[in-house]
């Protein structure tokens, strides 16, 4: 029998059966009996039960209530722990559209929604909120009613705009207790219980709204106010997507509806909420990524899935989140890669939220500077509406760009003479320059030249950085550490050699090269804490003569009006990679990194340290631009039928024994052929090695499928899942990667 649930979602009938996501990795429900004590009106899809599943309790979600269940014997649920959905309607047809997409188990999606305070059982009403709003003679106020006291005043103003606001809002605005008892006794407002409110952001002065060109104001004109579109906006760095997307905000929210910025980095965070916030003061605006603390994710969380927060701003994961006055989706560098998740549940924030768009009927628009090849390719075939900022905002002008061959040159530490000229003469001149290289550490490597003996990590087929700051080598996959050695471990030697330079060796030599100027060093080391990238830039906002130097963290989304130069140390690290992808990441990092340059009133200048200056593909991209690069490498892939021409999955599987690994994945090979055997619309390849075949003691492999449509290959998938759930050493883990992003 199907589901007899009714439009609260209570069950109309005698018999109740919950139907439960589960987070386990098994593809399907799973069927309880009610707790004990619960009538068929307390049970609504979008609940938390606690669950026995074997030896353990979990948290599960109510994603139906049936009235029968295929099995003859049910366990009762052990606990309800919410009285109200946390999921609604949309929400949870969305997760179960995204497990059937990414084959994944549907449990695991809901766990990855989740915080991690409810995803360990915490009640929701445990951050409930008390909140001020106006009775009905004090919304009969004139604003100025009040205008003899002063704070009542600014209270009164306050909630006339917005309705109502926490205890914790009112606090951290000054309006403490004693002016909302004055309002309260006065029969003006009243306290009232609601849901939790956002956790308040630091106090930011307004700023004024600064004039639109003429080609912003076309990008703005061209998304609908409302209904579904999906547009990508190509915007030249510089060029003013970040205004774009804060005017497309306030037209959702002047309409009542909130308003969801994904960002892809934490880094980001801070200081795009501290634009909003000055933007925005009389909105309240969550934001939800992994630095948070527990509580205050899931305060955040639940503010925006309760509708309190009006603007949610978040990293990948927050695509999951519940938003029931959703008005508009804004991507930001929805190029970059870290919007796919790349373990557990592998899906594509940037993808999703076309697909959540559509859902609840509202526009979204993925901005990018360098747009991925795939967003390129649904513009440029008409699924996606295609607008342009080709120039800079204000007075900025692009900068200029110049090659310095590297190949049988002296270079110091990495740098050639003349690059280092022209860092000491941006610096005199008082201005900034920043230094990039995609290496932290020391040195990536280091070496015994009297035996060749290698420093590689025992866990990975990785070798070991060595971190001098903090005397040791680390590996940065799986994070084993050892301390520094000083003599060969093979031959004992003590002639060893640091191979190559990281962001630590080239602070050391900046420093020492550049004494009157401070070096400031970005990367995953000195920004570990809370804060510690916002801090790190200050010097370089308050436009200090200073020298950056760092990793992809400096390519995206800083505003530093002041640097004047830009010095790639490296820029052939993507032409030559076995991975198809790392060309279009080589253009679109050195594409950002050059946009760091001239973003103010001054001119920029940009120097690309190449020892293959005349490589077809780097004299494409600056020459001609990234539009030009990326349509060529689109056509290489229409040759290769690679990504975008055609849908691609992995079936990936890793096992600290290889031949097992390489025994499934043969096995899921042979069954997935006898289903669909090769042809020109549905190509095999594998079982291959992985880029990076070790991994935390583990060998990973896998088989790579390609086909034209992408239905006959989720069609292929769903059949593989289910044979892989009966068909596997349960010492193997396997996976199913669609619209793999990486082949390591």
């Amino acid at each position: 029998m199907g589901v007899v649930a009714d439009e609260s979602g209570s069950l109309q009938g005698t018999v109740a059966i919950l139907r439960l996501a589960v987070p386990v990795p098994l593809r399907r429900l799973f069927d309880y009996l009610p707790p004990q004590g619960l009538g068929a009106d307390d049970l609504r899809p979008g609940q938390r039960y606690l669950v026995p599943f074997g030896s353990r309790d979990l948290v599960a979600v109510l994603v139906e209530v049936v009235a029968e269940s295929p099995l003859a014997e049910l366990k009762p649920a052990g606990e309800r722990i919410d009285r109200q959905p946390i999921f609604d309607t949309r929400s949870r047809q969305f997760l179960q559209w995204a497990a059937d997409y990414y084959q994944a188990p549907v449990g695991e999606l809901y766990a990855a929604a989740l915080p991690v305070a409810l995803r360990k059982g915490k009640p929701a009403d445990h951050w409930a909120e008390q909140w001020l709003e106006l009775t009905t003679e004090g919304k009969g106020l004139p604003e100025t009613a009040l205008a003899r006291a002063k704070k009542q005043q600014e209270l009164l103003q306050l909630l006339l705009k917005t309705n109502r606001q926490s205890r914790t809002a009112l606090n951290a605005r000054g309006l403490n207790a004693p002016v909302c008892k004055a309002l309260v006794e006065r029969k003006l407002a009243r306290w009232v219980s609601g849901p939790t409110a956002p956790p308040p952001l630091e106090a930011v002065e307004p700023q004024p709204v600064p004039q639109l060109n003429d080609e912003q104001r076309q990008v703005i004109d061209a998304v609908p106010a409302s209904g579904f579109s999906a547009s990508l906006l190509e915007g030249t760095t510089g060029s003013g997507k970040t205004e774009v997307y804060l005017r497309l905000m306030a037209r959702a929210l002047n309409q009542g509806n909130q308003a969801l910025l994904l960002v892809p980095e934490i880094g980001l965070t801070p200081q795009t909420l501290r634009r909003i916030a000055a933007r925005f003061p009389d909105f309240r605006i969550a934001a939800l990524h992994s630095g948070l603390a527990d509580g205050e994710r899931a305060r955040a969380w639940l503010s925006a899935a309760s509708g309190v927060a009006d603007i949610v701003i978040g990293t990948r994961s927050a695509i999951f989140t519940p938003l029931p006055r959703l008005g508009v989706i804004l991507i930001d560098e929805e190029h970059d890669g870290s919007f796919k998740q790349q373990d557990g549940v592998r899906y594509s924030a940037r993808d999703l939220s076309v697909v959540l768009a559509k859902n609840a009927d509202v526009p979204v628009l993925l901005g990018s500077a360098t747009p991925s090849l795939e967003s390129l390719h649904n513009a440029l075939s008409g699924r996606y509406q295609h607008l342009r900022l080709r120039h800079r905002a204000g007075n900025a002008r692009p900068p200029e760009i110049s090659v310095v061959p590297t190949l049988h040159q002296p270079l110091q530490e990495g740098f050639a003479p003349q690059v280092l000229r022209h860092i000491g003469d941006t610096l005199n001149r008082g201005e900034q320059a920043l230094v990039f290289i995609n290496r932290r550490g020391y040195a990536p490597a280091l070496t015994c030249d009297d035996c060749g003996w290698l420093a590689d990590c025992p866990h990975c087929s990785a070798k070991l950085t060595l971190h001098r700051r903090s005397r040791h080598l680390r590996c940065h996959h799986c994070d084993y550490r050892m301390r520094e050695v000083t003599s060969c471990p093979q031959c004992h030697s003590r002639n060893l050699n640091a191979l190559g330079a990281g962001t630590e060796r080239s602070e050391d030599f900046l420093t020492h090269s550049f004494r009157n100027f401070p070096v400031i060093r970005v990367d995953r080391d000195t920004t570990a804490t809370k804060q510690a990238l916002d801090k790190l830039l200050e010097p370089a906002r308050n436009g200090e003569p200073c020298l950056l130097l760092g990793t992809q963290m400096l390519a995206k989304g800083h505003h530093l009006p002041k640097v004047t130069l830009v010095v790639i140390q490296d820029a052939d690290g993507g032409l030559f990679s076995a991975d198809f992808r790392a060309p279009e990441r080589m253009g679109q990092l050195l594409e950002q990194v050059a946009g760091r340059a001239g973003r103010g009133d001054l001119p920029g200048h940009v120097l690309v340290q190449s020892r293959y200056p005349e490589h077809p593909l780097l004299q494409l991209l600056l020459n001609r631009g990234y539009g030009a690069f990326a349509r060529q490498l689109m056509e290489e892939r229409k040759i290769a039928q690679l990504p975008p021409m055609r849908a691609m999955a992995l079936v990936r599987a890793e096992c600290e024994e290889p031949r097992w690994a390489e025994e499934f994945l043969a096995n899921a090979r042979n069954y997935l052929e006898a289903l669909a055997p090769s042809s020109p619309e549905l190509q095999y390849l594998g079982p291959v090695p992985a880029l990076l075949e070790r991994k935390s003691g583990r060998y990973r492999f896998y088989i790579q499928i390609t086909a034209d449509r992408r239905g006959l290959l989720q069609q292929l998938l769903t059949r593989f899942c289910q044979w892989a759930e009966g068909n596997r050493n349960r010492r193997l883990r396997w996976a199913v990667d669609m619209d793999a992003q990486e082949l390591s």
